[in-house]
């Protein structure tokens, strides 16, 4: 179980901390709420203790598992979908598993796809939303603020690239 204090990710949304535990009542049903503060986007979000597996929260990577991170974002690139719609596809679906590793590969890629060829608004989009996970599970897990972290996962990014 969870507690106050503890960092957490809701997939999809990025890492926070749980500030509170709290009862509300929405539609007549009264449930137990773990509320968090993100960071990285300044938003407080509700969460019914009853769906948290369902839902896929976690805790912040560790140690071990960040240098696992740092391995992901300085390995070669997979080979990319021709078809927009499948590699926009592939890569939700990635996101969508709150698995740091596959959201770090979609950063990956889609920062190393732009320098190539520009990405489009729909993969810009998804570049965005993955980045902010990314960086704010990252930040919580370092310590380091979110500018210097972003700075940071680039660099590894684009100096991996051009080693290659």
């Amino acid at each position: 179980m969870l507690a106050v204090g503890d960092k957490v990710v809701y997939p999809m949304y990025g890492a926070g901390v749980i500030e509170a535990i709290e009862e509300h009542e929405i539609l007549g049903s009264r449930q137990n709420y773990y509320v968090l503060t993100m960071p990285y986007g300044a938003m407080r979000v509700m969460i019914p203790m009853e769906k948290v597996k369902n839902i896929g929260l976690r805790e912040v990577i560790d140690q071990v598992e960040l240098s696992k991170v740092w391995d992901v974002l300085q390995s070669a690139p997979e080979p990319i979908h021709v078809n927009w719609n499948r590699r926009f596809n592939s890569n939700l679906a990635k996101i969508k598993t709150g698995d740091i590793f596959e959201v770090a590969e979609v950063v990956r890629n889609l920062i190393l796809q732009d320098q190539e060829k520009k990405l489009s608004t729909g993969e810009r989009r998804l570049l965005d939303i993955a980045r902010q996970i990314l960086i704010s599970e990252l930040v919580l897990a370092c310590g380091k603020d979110a500018n210097s972290m972003e700075e940071q996962v680039i660099g590894l990014i684009v100096k991996n690239a051009s080693v290659s």
